[in-house]
């Protein structure tokens, strides 16, 4: 796979993840129990699920991680752990839809920061994919929109998860250039998972006693959307850069809202038909005009 351009291999890669991520809404609106107990298990059974794969590599690699790097790898676990905390809460107090808005924020904020870290620019034609996405997504969700106090709280939370993601994936951007990204994976999971059990214990919320029912939801959200969306999209940071992947992770209203249709029994509108059609169309823009990957060098590790 060339690292300095974009290659076919990643795009079924990302088709694949931008599915199983789709499923991660559905399973939490299955679920009863606390936001910060859904992402914690989440984190923890996928980090479970890896150790046998990548325990020795892990153990192995651990030993170059210099400081700074350690420090990075902590704070890309903690804002995935807020991103996780934040956006999954949302979902208690504004529609999926809603909340999706505020997420497709995600490749605008990622876009940014990654012009400012990196240099990385993003050429017109890939811009004008971007914001047909965008623009499918508002569309989306335009008829289902709450402006309840309840509701603009949730969008609240979902911005906040947003730019914590955003961070985390600016972050693992960097990392990954230097550190296989499945320890990466690995590293900043395990920590992500850490910070939300330290949430549960210092707020009072019980991290036991939930049924079958709700250990299966956790274990199909450590699977579906964690090792083969997440997981998946961490491998292709230092090959796609964090912008692309931020782009792709826009598919996920649309799978969303067909596997609502399949699974739930919910309608589609024809606000939804339309605005799923402009999002897949401005993905297919972007990831088709958007060749250039992350950076033309290699960043180099800081001196410890």
């Amino acid at each position: 796979m060339n690292i300095g351009r974009f290659s076919v291999a990643p795009v079924p890669a990302l088709i694949v993840g931008i599915v199983a991520i789709s499923f991660s809404a559905i399973f939490i609106k299955w679920s009863d129990a606390p936001a910060s107990v859904l992402g914690m298990y989440r984190l923890l059974l996928t980090v479970l699920l890896m150790a046998p794969f990548t325990g020795s590599s892990v153990r192995r690699e651990v030993r170059k991680i210099k400081p700074a790097d350690a420090g990075l790898l902590f704070l890309s676990g903690l804002f995935l752990g807020l991103h996780f905390l934040f956006w999954i809460e949302s979902l208690r107090y504004t529609s999926v839809a809603s909340s999706m808005i505020v997420l497709s924020l995600e490749p605008v904020f990622v876009a940014l920061g990654a012009y400012a870290a990196f240099r990385e620019r993003t050429g017109g034609a890939a811009l004008l994919g971007m914001g047909m996405a965008l623009a499918g997504t508002v569309l989306i969700g335009w008829g289902d929109i709450g402006f309840s106090k309840e509701a603009v709280y949730g969008d609240f939370l979902s911005l906040l998860g947003t730019l914590a993601v955003s961070v985390h994936m600016l972050i693992g951007q960097r990392l990954c250039a230097y550190i296989p990204s499945h320890v990466y994976s690995f590293l900043v999971f395990s920590t992500a998972a850490l910070v939300l059990a330290v949430y549960n214990l210092a707020a009072g919320i019980g991290m036991t006693g939930y049924p079958a029912r709700e250990w299966g939801i956790f274990l199909l959200l450590a699977v579906v959307p964690t090792v083969f969306g997440h997981l998946l999209f961490n491998s292709l940071l230092r090959v796609v850069g964090a912008t692309t992947v931020s782009m792709s992770i826009l598919g996920e209203p649309v799978g969303a809202i067909l596997l609502a249709y399949l699974l739930l029994g919910e309608g589609i509108t024809d606000y939804q038909a339309v605005g799923g059609a402009l999002t897949l169309a401005g993905l297919a823009v972007f990831l088709r005009t958007k060749r250039t990957g992350p950076s033309e060098e290699k960043p180099a590790r800081e001196s410890a």
